[in-house]
């Protein structure tokens, strides 16, 4: 647990107020008390109970940018205000037990690897650590692309999930944070597809042929596609394409053979 390397985003301080009846100099509001990492940090029921603060920063910086977040994700107190009005101690807020319960997924994760790099001491597993930003990376929850895109498109359909992929692209493409590679829109077409959505899968599969191009994977699902709609003269070219930029398609070059034995 005391391996974790995070990053804390800190909190603003807030401005001073100025109240007081006209002609007379407003007295200034008191500001927080100053707040620093205690010493003896309270109501710890994962970490130890006497990590020292330099630990306690490292971690919970850590946890903010594993997950994108501030503190007031999982602790009791407004976003913006000082943290000494915090109330870090308090169990009120209900991430504060999910949290704990993934660090323990976490550090039972970290022992099942210690054991196997101990029993397999030629498996590759040297350096290897669990840490919350592998399957977070930046997001609070930690879905991938073709996740966080069907929730999209369960909720409003194809067009919805493709606006929603064209905008976290424009966002985050640089940031890790999703797989924008081509399986990604892959599954998701495969998903229209089996909710018998084909309009919605064509729409999809156009959409990662416009990002891969050079994939004859994708110009075959894209033909599979137009097939299910009844297309057959777009199938026919989809499938062409496939084999021009991978003449080792079978898949392709088999689906053309049929479409030129149809009547």
């Amino acid at each position: 647990m005391n391996r974790f390397r995070f990053s804390l985003l800190g909190a603003a301080a807030a401005a001073l107020a100025l109240h007081g009846a006209p002609g007379r100099t407003a007295e200034p509001e008191s500001k927080p008390p100053a707040w620093d990492w205690p010493a003896r940090p309270e109501n710890l029921k994962v970490l130890p109970e006497r990590t020292p603060p330099e630990q306690l920063r490292a971690v919970m910086i850590g946890f903010t940018r594993a997950l994108g977040v501030r503190c007031s994700h999982c602790h009791v107190g407004e976003e913006g205000r000082p943290l000494s009005t915090y109330d870090f101690a308090s169990d009120r807020n209900p991430k504060k037990r999910v949290a704990r319960g993934m660090l323990k997924m976490v550090k039972h994760a970290n022992e099942e690897l210690r054991e196997l790099r101990e029993d397999e001491p030629n498996a590759r597993l040297s350096g290897v650590e669990v840490q919350c930003v592998m399957c977070h990376r930046g997001l609070a929850r930690p879905l991938t692309l073709s996740g966080t895109l069907t929730e999209a498109y369960t909720a409003a359909g194809a067009d919805s999930a493709i606006t929603e992929y064209v905008r976290l692209r424009r966002r985050t493409f640089d940031s890790g944070a999703y797989d924008f590679r081509e399986p990604s829109l892959d599954e998701l077409g495969e998903y229209a597809l089996s909710k018998n959505d084909t309009l919605g899968a064509v729409k999809i599969f156009e959409l990662n042929m416009r990002q891969f191009p050079e994939s004859g994977r994708v110009y075959e699902r894209l033909g599979r596609a137009y097939l299910a709609l009844g297309d057959t003269a777009r199938a026919y070219t989809s499938f062409q394409r496939a084999l021009n930029v991978d003449p080792q398609n079978a898949s392709a070059r088999e689906a053309l053979r049929r479409l030129q034995r149809r009547p």
